[in-house]
């Protein structure tokens, strides 16, 4: 695992705000000065000012294979 500064796409940094507000509104302190009073706002400011990252797994999910003749399979081209 590694801890990421630069986010790969819009939805890991929707995901990572939206955590980071959740806490926020569970009363955890805000790391930067914000002119907003809403989480959501305070969230995106915390990650502006890169005080807020996240960590990514490098491990993939794997679907495991079953064999079964009940289970068709489809050929999608």
């Amino acid at each position: 695992m590694s801890v990421e500064q630069e986010f790969d796409s819009n939805f890991r940094y929707v995901m990572v705000a939206a955590r980071r507000a959740r806490q926020l509104q569970n009363g955890s302190p805000a790391l930067v000065a914000s002119r907003s009073g809403k989480p959501c706002r305070v969230a995106q400011d915390e990650i502006a000012a890169g005080k807020v990252s996240y960590v990514k797994n490098e491990t993939s999910a794997l679907k495991p294979e079953v064999n079964s003749p009940d289970i068709p399979k489809f050929a999608i081209f």
